[in-house]
């Protein structure tokens, strides 16, 4: 049995992602933020559900110690890891002649250094052959947004740190690749204070090719792909999962 870390995995994306393995018949070690409003047992239950296994834990990416005791869990309790996630992602707008150090720091800890925190402790204890993932956005890892330079910014950097980790780990066979989602219905997408809001997200779904924004379990699909056998040679790419929304025609 194959053995997943996955972080963030109290919802949304990380959530539909956890329910995506035990379909496929992996094992999630799943992280959560403490502070997080989110009930990580509503995703313990819902793999279990499907017949999975998950364990859910508490993981604060900004934290070099806790990510590698989150990484030790899975070899605790499964003996192995395969397959690691950075999934993990904080959310603020702030304006830019607004913005302090702190939230810049803050947000670059989280989204951009907390996914390395996670693959430097994945590939300690991952076996060869495993894949690895991160989670990027439509918003910097393809646009700019207004109010969001540091979210920008770090979502930006995510598919560079990939494409350097994909290249370090290959004589280990470890893959390495980032997702790009674009405008996806989840808890985060939803707050219409740091986010679009359900109306933000109704009204940009008719800009989408396809006319509607994306499901969690829609970019869960492609994550499971790329840490799948079936994906055994990509590595150190960024895959955009946007409805067409980055190729459509202008106006």
């Amino acid at each position: 049995m194959k053995v997943a870390l996955v972080t963030g995995a109290a919802s949304g994306i990380g959530q539909a992602l956890a329910v995506a393995y035990a379909q496929a018949g992996v094992a999630v070690v799943g992280g959560y933020f403490p502070g997080d409003p989110h009930d990580p047992q509503a995703t313990a239950h819902a793999v279990e559900a499907v017949g999975g296994q998950c364990l859910m834990q508490p993981v604060n990416v900004t934290s070099a110690e806790e990510v590698e005791a989150f990484a030790q869990v899975a070899l605790g309790r499964f003996g192995r890891l395969d397959y690691a996630v950075a999934n993990a992602g904080l959310l603020r707008a702030a304006p830019l002649t607004e913005m302090r150090d702190e939230q810049w720091h803050e947000m670059l800890d989280v989204d951009l250094t907390g996914v390395m925190r996670t693959f430097r402790a994945a590939a300690r204890h991952m076996a060869d052959g495993g894949a690895m993932v991160a989670v990027s956005s439509i918003a910097g890892g393809v646009y700019g947004w207004e109010n969001h330079v540091h979210y920008a910014a770090a979502k930006a950097g995510v598919p560079g740190l990939c494409r350097a980790v994909a290249m370090e780990l290959a004589p280990r066979n470890i893959r390495c690749n980032a997702v790009i989602p674009g405008l996806i219905e989840t808890p985060q997408s939803l707050d219409a204070v740091n986010s679009l809001g359900p109306q933000g997200l109704r009204e940009a779904a008719a800009g989408i090719p396809l006319k509607r924004v994306g499901r969690p379990d829609e970019i869960a699909r492609l994550i499971r792909f790329l840490t799948s056998d079936d994906a055994s040679y990509i590595t150190g790419q960024a895959i955009v999962a946007d409805g067409g929304l980055t190729v459509r025609w202008p106006g």
